[in-house]
């Protein structure tokens, strides 16, 4: 990769993250993976995030705790699993600190009603004045995640006037339907602040990006100045990731007794195996040997309500397997991300499940970049983006639209059949890398 330039006048960077460094973390991948690509085009690191994450030792990063009660539990509890493991000792502490701080927590919940990492803009915005008021900070760059990093970076934009950098991960704003632009009035405070910040960043910050085609579609929208010529400084990056290390390429896939389908990270009730699993009934009334070959495999979570009701009502038991969360080993070292990885690549098919609602359409699920890398066919199950389903096409992955109960089982005896013949959908195309994404940053401020 050729040597990125910086001015010498912008390469001290603060990076306000609150999430930075949370092993496997989709809202932390995004901004750490960008370091090494920052750090060789001569920019100065200095961050600031929760104590949730691992402190990294290769420049200036500190880690403060949230000042809100529901804030503080949330990191506490991250902190203890981190440092003890999530066995006897995290249950007892962390069961104790959330019954004391209950009351607190609900009284702020009533006075506020914000999402529980929005205090830790607090500390985040006071340590930051105090380094910029010092002359040592050239640039702010927020990233979310938590929209606390983005709500400090603005407080310290108006209060100090720094240039300020802003990378927007998930819609601020929600749309409901197709016909709302998001501008239909908030469902709660949380979803009315996040709008107000919203503005407030296309308004005041000197740069702002998304990470999706439609995501800055809406914005616009919502925000004609970040269309005009004038403030035209609102675009899009495509976050991209990190390729394994070599060492993390263990075996080549050979085909078992087995038909692996994995699934890889957060489920939820618009993000369900539901979704998928009336398709197996389908396949194996018109298929009975599939029965004992076919294995759905979650990582990452536990299923979802509405997966486990047609789990147990079906008895698919032992078709669905779930693995729950893969953490850092404490005997190996292995980092739960590098688990993750190698068992992406152990996968016959690995599942991509994009969800039911308007966000789709502004949203990319940060896996797919990882499934890039790992070569193995991919099947997405996507809702009302182009984007992303000519990201898939162009890449030979199986697609279905989520809601066509009929093209989903078609795509499943697809699947079936392919690898009966050992003859899966070969990837097609280049993965994307974070080197991308720094340049088009780096290009555009």
């Amino acid at each position: 990769m050729p040597q990125i330039l910086v001015a010498p006048d912008k390469k001290r960077w603060l990076i306000l993250s609150h999430g930075f460094n949370m092993d496997g973390r989709a809202a932390s991948l995004t901004v750490t993976d960008k370091i090494p690509h920052l750090l060789e085009a001569g920019v100065q690191p200095i961050v600031f995030s929760a104590i949730t994450g691992i402190k990294d030792e290769r420049f200036a990063h500190h880690q403060f705790l949230a000042w809100g009660p529901a804030g503080f539990r949330f990191d506490f509890r991250h902190w203890i699993a981190n440092q003890y493991g999530r066995g006897w000792f995290y249950k007892i502490t962390t069961r104790t600190v959330s019954l004391l701080l209950a009351p607190f927590i609900a009284i702020e919940k009533l006075l506020l009603g914000y999402s529980s990492q929005w205090s830790w803009a607090i500390p985040a915005f006071l340590h930051g004045r105090r380094l910029i008021r010092s002359g040592k900070v050239d640039v702010v760059y927020s990233s979310g995640g938590a929209w606390s990093a983005h709500l400090a970076g603005l407080w310290l934009k108006k209060s100090t006037g720094i240039e300020l950098i802003s990378e927007i991960h998930d819609p601020l704003v929600i749309r409901k339907s197709p016909q709302d632009q998001g501008f239909e009035k908030p469902s709660n405070r949380d979803a009315a602040f996040r709008q107000f910040l919203e503005k407030k960043l296309c308004q005041h910050a000197d740069y702002v990006w998304w990470l999706t085609e439609g995501a800055l579609h809406y914005a616009k929208v919502r925000n004609p100045e970040l269309g005009t010529p004038k403030n035209a400084h609102g675009f899009v990056v495509t976050p991209g990731a990190e390729p394994p290390s070599h060492t993390q390429f263990t075996t080549k896939h050979q085909y078992s007794e087995y038909l692996n389908l994995c699934h890889f990270g957060s489920l939820a009730k618009d993000r369900s195996l539901s979704t998928i699993l009336p398709a197996l009934n389908a396949l194996f009334a018109k298929h009975p040997e599939a029965r004992a070959h076919i294995r759905i495999h979650v990582y990452g979570a536990s299923l979802d309500a509405l997966s486990v009701e047609f789990v147990e009502r079906c008895g698919l038991d032992d078709v669905v397997v779930t693995h729950g969360r893969l953490e850092k080993d404490p005997r190996s070292g292995i980092s739960g991300r590098e688990q993750v990885i190698e068992k992406m690549q152990q996968a016959d098919v690995l599942i991509l499940l994009h969800g039911q609602g308007e966000e789709c359409a502004e949203y990319i699920p940060s896996k797919l970049y990882d499934y890039l890398w790992t070569g193995r066919p991919i099947w997405g199950i996507t809702h009302r983006n182009p984007q992303l389903n000519e990201m898939l096409s162009a890449r030979n992955a199986y697609l279905s639209a989520s809601g066509d109960e009929s093209g989903i089982a078609m795509t499943l005896e697809k699947i079936w059949l392919d690898w009966q013949q050992k003859n899966l959908n070969p990837v097609l195309g280049s993965p994307v890398g974070v080197n991308q994404a720094v340049q088009k940053i780096l290009e555009t401020i």
